[in-house]
């Protein structure tokens, strides 16, 4: 699969925005098409609603797994590199709202904060997306990849998104006030880099839209996963699957580990196909070591019973 050029993808944002009736966010009905493949629950905006449940086992998951699932799936364009992190040795995961930036023009702009009064928004248009975060979100906005005055937030906004999601933002832009931000405990940010100036010359025109972020597409619903590598962008209706898969992945390797170190197998034997008594081996294993499972058994018994292991 090829990624498309930013130049078509621009045009195909611009063409989704305009059809639009509510400023430049999608309609549920539009955002449920584009994201039809999600069959289970949705939050009132359309947006796919993933399990607090599966966030909180996708903290686990490691982005080589993560991208390896996706890419034997055909999703080739959900990883991006190349970024500036608070805490790199903490994961960021959530689901993605998203935002997309332009350059400013004056009449643009003037119509576009013109409609957001009249909708009730408040502030500058940065600041809409927060005001749409919940619990779990993670706010992600393509700002162009602008350095000086693309700062999206500083530590203000920064506590405003924290305490409304728990989690942390992703920006193919900056951000400000470094310190203050790594002040707010639990808070992430994976950002183009770190600059003083302020926001100037930029203006919301998507708002829960399909958006590009450096080579991936990320779409509203998406489950984020950001570590040291990069951000990985995992759509809602594979979520489970990339987790589960990674899950079971993790199992087979305590349990090959602990065969090696007790010499019982070869490391031939345990990364090659395995033999029935191999397997017969690792059920026991799961028996004795229940705790080490991350879902529930039934759960893994089913994903064991549809698949080659």
């Amino acid at each position: 699969m090829i990624c498309l050029p930013k130049t078509i993808l621009f045009f195909a944002l611009i063409t989704l925005g305009t059809l639009s009736a509510r400023a430049q966010t999608l309609s549920k009905d539009e955002l449920t098409y584009l994201t039809s493949e999600w069959k289970g629950e949705r939050f009132p905006d359309g947006r796919p609603k993933i399990s607090d449940d599966l966030l909180r086992r996708a903290r686990e998951v490691n982005t080589e797994e993560a991208w390896t699932i996706l890419r034997n799936e055909g999703y080739t364009c959900q990883f991006e590199r190349g970024w500036k992190i608070i805490h790199p040795d903490q994961p960021l995961v959530g689901r993605a709202l998203t935002a997309m930036y332009l350059p400013s023009r004056p009449d643009l702009e003037k119509l576009v904060k013109d409609r957001g009064a009249k909708q009730g928004r408040i502030g500058n248009t940065n600041a809409w997306p927060i005001d749409q975060l919940g619990k779990g979100d993670v706010y992600v906005a393509d700002g162009m990849g602008k350095i000086t005055d693309g700062t999206l937030i500083g530590d203000n906004l920064g506590n405003s998104i924290y305490a409304k999601t728990g989690t942390g933002v992703v920006f193919d832009a900056s951000a400000r006030d470094l310190e203050g931000l790594r002040r707010i405990e639990g808070f992430n940010a994976f950002v183009r880099d770190w600059d003083p100036s302020y926001l100037k010359e930029s203006v919301l025109m998507g708002l829960n839209t399909p958006i590009r972020i450096g080579k991936a597409i990320v779409m509203p619903g998406d489950l984020v996963l950001g570590r040291s590598e990069g951000v990985v962008f995992i759509p809602a209706h594979l979520a489970e699957k990339v987790i589960q898969t990674a899950e079971f992945i993790a199992l087979r390797d305590k349990f090959g580990i602990s065969m090696l170190k007790a010499g019982k197998y070869t490391p031939g034997q345990i990364d090659s196909q395995w033999t029935d008594a191999i397997k017969e081996d690792f059920l026991k294993w799961l028996d004795k070591n229940p705790n080490e499972i991350p879902m529930k058994r039934a759960e893994l018994d089913a994903y064991m019973k549809n698949r080659t292991w």
